[in-house]
């Protein structure tokens, strides 16, 4: 007489070990479509492996950084969209260590969550691995957990590290940024991946909107307005460092103006910025609209419409405009690196 099977005790303690390898059965060509020849790895290794040679720099120093989105999760699961998550996360790593002039080279990833959505975990790979290949960033590896314990409901949490090179006589510093310098903004997409938990905050909690309720100036939604992509900018930087010199370059992300850009300003400078001197975007204004933050604390934790800040001298300015599409926001002066906009 057969015997009737029972459950694996670690799926019924909330942790599928079984569902875990099904999901990450159907990846390998997904994330080998990411890979670069210095990739010497296969899929499921215990370790990613990545051939360091770069014979085309004189001095390669590697740069690496570490984030993750933030509670943009909580937005993209009320929308049940997670296609977009994944490249958000990219694209934030790879403008964190393109303000030192670094160009991607490979990508982990850490997905925790209490229970493993078989659909949620594609789409959220799928965002990863495309703007890893778009980036030319071969995503070789990864983390996922079942935690129950932590995480709970349709919680999840998403980590990446990327690792990548800068020549070093070419690397952006700040250390050359003088009094008179122009600073040049570069247009956001929206709130990118930071300031989310204000923003649910104020918009939810206090305004009282939901994901679907109409946004003025805009034909999208405010939940289609909170999941707009974070841009990436590094192929547009890199074009630019061929034309130019550039001095500094900030990534404004939490922290907003005033906590990034003194983190690039050497002694004896800081930044002058005048507001009014670019589109902000139609969510941005919507949070200003209800007096429920001030207006420099709104510029303190979100972009503003500004997610990249290019410093570069006076001279230069007209082939950074031309080429990047960007407006003079600011200027650099004689100050103890801190940054006073002006409203």
């Amino acid at each position: 007489m057969a015997r009737s099977r029972t459950p694996k005790a670690y799926a019924a303690a909330g942790v599928d070990i079984d569902l875990g390898n099904k999901v990450k059965s159907g990846i390998p060509k997904l994330i080998a479509s990411t890979h670069r020849p210095e990739v010497l790895s296969k899929i499921g290794a215990f370790g990613g492996l990545f051939r360091a040679k770069f014979p085309r720099m004189k001095d390669p120093v590697l740069v690496s950084s570490v984030d993750g989105v933030g509670t943009k999760l909580k937005v993209a699961t009320a929308m049940k969209r997670h296609d977009t998550i994944g490249a958000d996360l990219v694209n934030h790593c790879i403008d964190d260590i393109a303000v030192l002039g670094a160009e991607p080279l490979f990508f982990l990833d850490y997905i925790g969550t209490g229970r493993l959505d078989p659909a949620v975990f594609k789409q959220i790979l799928t965002g990863l691995a495309s703007a890893c290949k778009a980036s030319n960033c071969a995503l070789i590896g990864g983390e996922t957990a079942q935690m129950p314990g932590v995480y709970h409901g349709e919680d999840y949490d998403l980590v990446g590290t990327i690792v990548g090179v800068v020549d070093r006589p070419k690397m952006i510093d700040g250390s050359s940024i003088r009094p008179g310098d122009v600073v040049i903004g570069l247009a956001s997409s929206g709130l990118h991946t930071n300031g989310y938990t204000l923003a649910r905050s104020v918009l939810f909690d206090k305004m009282r909107l939901t994901l679907d309720s109409t946004v003025p100036g805009s034909r999208l939604s405010l939940g289609e307005l909170l999941l707009a992509p974070h841009i990436n900018y590094q192929p547009l930087l890199k074009k630019l460092g061929q034309i130019v010199k550039i001095k500094g370059l900030a990534h404004i992300t939490g922290g907003g103006f005033v906590d990034n850009i003194p983190r690039i300003l050497p002694k004896g400078t800081g930044v002058s910025i005048q507001a009014g001197t670019w589109d902000v975007p139609a969510i941005f204004q919507l949070l200003a609209s209800g007096d429920f933050v001030a207006t420099d604390e709104l510029y303190q934790v979100f972009n503003m419409g500004i997610g990249m800040v290019i410093i570069v001298a006076s001279k230069d300015a007209p082939k950074t405009l031309a080429l990047t599409g960007g407006t003079i926001i600011g200027q650099v002066t004689k100050g103890t690196q801190t940054v006073k906009i002006h409203f």
